[in-house]
């Protein structure tokens, strides 16, 4: 007999060895249907896994985020089946399910049209309404290899896996076989509604050094309603796409003469930086940081004593070969090992710590190409990082100090609803990847956990996501698409202090290796600029606005008062500008509108007799007649409460 324990705590008799569907179906006929895939024990499986021991067991539905993955990579199966059968001539790469859909990789040799798109598509109804069964099957490598023969992009996954000595497992759906690891629904059928979304271009395992495929992207559900919901926020994501929107408000550009990833501020997202920046170094000042200025570039010499060099090589740009110059430089990806320096100027005391130090930082990453998007994940970018050098004893309060600063950043901007906590982890599995041993790991973790245990935060761990010298805290957020990225991280460094040399005199006169707490306040100012424009669809709080009162003449007689109110506004640091064309007022409100200008001020000539503004706000619509000096002190006063 096998006792299986379901997630409440019942338990199941078995006589025998049974697949998963068939514990399912056990426990309910509902629950079999909707079963995308299983976990035993904790590890995601396939619904045809044969259950042989006792075991904690659990059904994934669509509901549950790994069911929802074999779902979408069903409906991948789907399209590649359809494109074979369309195109047969078309090669096959990878084809996984993603957070909101899935997508699969093609060599083709004319790129997919829209035309084309809809002709795959009703060729993947046809499959799905022919219910095929998938059945997982296993092969040697030489089997594997004579039947994908005729597709070098899975001949090469192969032999990679062979290379590590993993099983080669295989996915059959009428006609079309895939290699694949799973896992997956029991039939076609239950994909019941689908849609694809575009084709772009992508390159083979994401590097432009390979060959440019082409990648049809789609996403999938259970029922048609729940499609369509999210078919209409997409329509909505893409109203408030900062890539879309951040160029026709002429917040940022690109250039194809400058390069992907290299994104040019204009006029009006350069203001939002700077304000954001200028109140960033001042917040940062009055919690005792004290601002460095360090070089953009550095020896390799630099990286090879961080480790950087050894872990991180791949991701920087490097100026130079080893083999033929004397001296090879990179430019810097982090600030870490340059403010290190700041610290060795001098000898230190316990009394110096700790020692603060942020900076306003650009760096450089050598981003894959297929990676780049707008201002969210670029190639140089500015960062507000910092690094504090303290005590042992020092570390929880400095720790738990950064945690505020982040949530008075996030709270201001208002994001702080969209914000999600991830404790990131090494993965002692893959200890390559890191420096250092799994003890001072572990201790290390098991310390961050209890400190994040007493801030009431509600986290989240992740395995393999821990920088290679320490643990940290990541606050994930999501773009319009729901495309997840990391805006502020908290990192708790117990290696590079030694590895640098960096020393403290103790209570005892003993020399002792400080902690490093890596923190960014409000991380890139590209990637939150990105954030902004998106959260609030373009129209900024009054604070953050580049123009924040549009002055409206209705007439050109009316233009002198005009200028004096720029002038009165700039006194109070309201920035202000005029739209003198010689258009209807309508047409010029409109206009201010569509460029969502927080605040109007029509002039006429009751305004001008009476040294008045009429005002109209963005948010409230008309406000009335008010006096100049009423109004100053009014926007003043919301500027200054930084109001969202």
């Amino acid at each position: 007999m096998i006792t299986v324990t379901l997630k409440s705590g019942d338990k199941k008799e078995f006589d025998g060895r049974i697949p998963a569907i068939e514990i399912a179906a056990a426990i309910g006929a509902g629950l079999a249907k909707a079963a995308c895939a299983a976990k035993i024990n904790g590890t995601v499986c396939d619904l045809r896994t044969v259950v042989e021991n006792d075991c904690e067991f659990e059904i994934c539905t669509f509901d549950d985020k790994e069911g929802r993955a074999a779902f979408r990579h069903t409906a991948a199966h789907i399209l590649a089946q359809a494109v074979k059968r369309i195109y047969p001539d078309v090669t096959l790469a990878i084809g996984p399910a993603i957070d909101d859909g899935f997508y699969y990789d093609f060599d083709t040799e004319k790129p997919f049209t829209n035309e084309d798109l809809e002709k795959i598509e009703a060729e993947m109804k046809k499959i799905v309404k022919e219910d095929l069964k998938l059945e997982r099957f296993e092969l040697s490598f030489d089997e594997a290899s004579d039947l994908f023969k005729n597709e070098p992009y899975k001949t090469e996954l192969i032999k990679e896996l062979k290379e590590k000595g993993e099983e080669l497992s295989f996915y059959k759906q009428g006609e079309f076989t895939d290699l694949c690891a799973g896992s997956h629904l029991m039939s076609t059928g239950a994909v019941k509604a689908f849609k694809l979304l575009s084709a772009t271009g992508a390159y083979w395992r994401g590097d432009s050094k390979n060959k440019s495929l082409t990648r049809i992207y789609g996403t999938a559900f259970p029922k048609a309603s729940m499609l369509e919901e999210h078919l209409t926020a997409l329509e909505e994501a893409k109203k408030r796409d900062h890539n879309k929107l951040g160029r026709e408000l002429e917040l940022f550009t690109t250039s194809e003469v400058i390069g992907q990833g290299l994104p040019i501020l204009l006029p009006k997202g350069a203001k939002v930086v700077q304000i954001l920046q200028r109140f960033v170094e001042d917040i940062e000042e009055s919690r005792g940081y004290v601002l460095t200025k360090t070089p953009s570039f550095a020896k390799s010499d630099l990286y090879k004593i961080s480790g950087h060099w050894q872990h991180y090589k791949d991701g920087m740009f490097v100026m130079g070969d080893e083999e033929k110059d004397k001296e090879v430089f990179a430019l810097r990806p982090m600030t870490c090992p340059f403010q290190f320096q700041a610290y060795l100027n001098r000898s230190r005391s316990y009394r110096d710590l700790p020692i603060r130090y942020n900076e306003t930082a650009t760096l450089f990453r050598n981003e894959a190409s297929g990676e780049m998007h707008g201002l969210i994940r670029i190639r140089q970018f500015t960062l507000a990082e910092g690094h504090i050098v303290c005590t042992p004893e020092q570390v929880e309060k400095e720790f738990l100090d950064a945690i505020d600063l982040v949530k008075f950043m996030l709270t201001t901007l208002g994001l702080e609803e969209d914000i999600q906590y991830r404790f990131s982890k090494w993965d002692e599995n893959n200890r390559e990847k890191y420096i250092g041993d799994p003890e001072q790991w572990e201790n290390t973790q098991n310390f961050m956990r209890e400190i994040l245990n007493k801030t009431g935060l509600n986290y989240y761990e992740a395995d393999g996501e821990a920088a290679f010298y320490g643990p940290k805290l990541d606050m994930q957020i999501k773009n319009v698409y729901g495309k997840e990225d990391t805006l502020f991280t908290i990192q708790i460094d117990f290696q590079l202090a030694e590895r640098f040399g960096m020393v403290y005199t103790d209570s005892n006169g003993e020399k002792k290796f400080p902690i490093i707490i890596h923190r960014s306040s409000i991380g890139c100012y590209e990637r939150t600029l990105a954030l902004l424009i998106e959260k609030y669809a373009g129209a900024f709080p009054l604070w953050l606005a580049p123009d924040q009162v549009r002055i409206l003449p209705i007439a050109d007689r009316h233009n002198e008062y005009c200028e004096s109110l720029v002038k009165t506004l700039k006194k109070y640091s309201i920035r202000a500008d005029i739209d003198y064309r010689s258009e209807k007022i309508g047409f010029k409100i409109r206009e201010a509108q569509l460029q969502k200008i927080p605040y109007m001020l029509i002039i006429g000539d009751n305004e001008v007799e009476n040294k008045q503004v009429s005002v109209r706000s963005r948010k409230e619509g008309d406000l009335g007649t008010m006096e100049v000096d009423l109004l100053c002190e009014k926007l003043n006063s919301e500027i200054m409460n930084k109001i969202i």
